[in-house]
């Protein structure tokens, strides 16, 4: 559905590029033209990824960063690098960490670890290029992903709620500040997509996964072309309207818990011939 030249031109960041979510919207990004730099912690996984995106594309556009997100120093040295070699365009804030716990459990130092690499680490990415991209008065797209609970909350990862909670606030926050000049802010809402590291943090058994696919709506999890196609299109120029907006890419999950009477869902057809009026 799009036109392979789609993000020709276009330098992106991708933060968490390495693994997961982030690098199947890097590979997308870097299919439709894009030179794509992932940044993450681990050095020998960015190496191993960009090598992999590079032999399959038989092209030499995908580059890596080692940063911690959650280092002001680190994030700020990582940015001034990228764009000394040249404008940024697009970024992308993936990176995030999770675990599932009941919250009387959580410990100040488990608190920080989410907050730190959720709300910190997006944020000071965010802040360290739109001041260089409002200095040079240079238009860029900036894409967060959030979480479907960002809106509802979520027992059990309170603190990615409280922190995906706030990124998006800083989403529509900034779309407003910045948005007249020439900076676009969006997010996405992520329902379940599996992912190796998360799904095994928080779905730990095959039948907890089976529950959360049997009761979406569209009976499965997502697929991961599915969101990194969505995020293609957000970040692209064709989407050049869409400011402050958050989309959300669950199959109707979260819409699934939300209706009082979704319950109903599980009547049998001779339940419902018992609701019937009578004549």
């Amino acid at each position: 559905m799009f036109a392979e030249n789609l993000l020709r031109g276009k330098k992106i960041l991708v933060t968490g590029g390495g693994t997961g979510l982030g690098k199947s919207m890097s590979e997308r990004f870097l299919s439709l033209g894009a030179k794509v730099v992932i940044c993450g912690r681990r050095e020998e996984v960015l190496k191993e990824t960009c090598k992999e995106f590079n032999d399959k594309l038989e092209n030499e556009m995908a580059f890596y960063k080692v940063c911690d997100v959650k280092d002001a120093s680190s994030v700020e040295n990582m940015i001034e690098t990228l764009f000394s070699e040249g404008t940024l365009d697009i970024l992308v804030n993936n990176a995030a960490g999770n675990f599932i716990s009941r919250t009387e459990d959580l410990s100040p130092r488990a608190i920080d670890a989410v907050l730190n690499i959720v709300l910190h680490g997006t944020s000071y990415v965010t802040l360290a290029c739109g001041k260089r991209w409002l200095k040079t008065n240079h238009k860029a797209a900036v894409l967060n992903i959030v979480t479907t609970y960002a809106t509802t909350g979520s027992a059990y990862v309170v603190p990615s709620a409280m922190a995906k909670a706030g990124v998006l606030a800083m989403t529509r926050s900034l779309a407003v500040e910045w948005g007249g000049k020439g900076i676009r802010m969006n997010a996405i809402a992520p329902g379940p997509f599996p992912t190796k590291g998360a799904w095994e943090r928080l779905v730990p058994s095959a039948d907890l996964g089976a529950q959360l696919e049997a009761k979406n709506p569209l009976g499965r999890a997502g697929e991961h072309i599915e969101l990194a196609n969505l995020a293609s299109y957000l970040v692209s120029d064709y989407a050049g309207f869409i400011n402050g907006e958050v989309v959300t890419i669950d199959g109707g999950e979260w819409l699934q818990g939300a209706g009082e009477f979704n319950f109903l869902k599980a009547m049998k057809a001779e339940d419902w011939e018992m609701m019937k009026p009578k004549k």
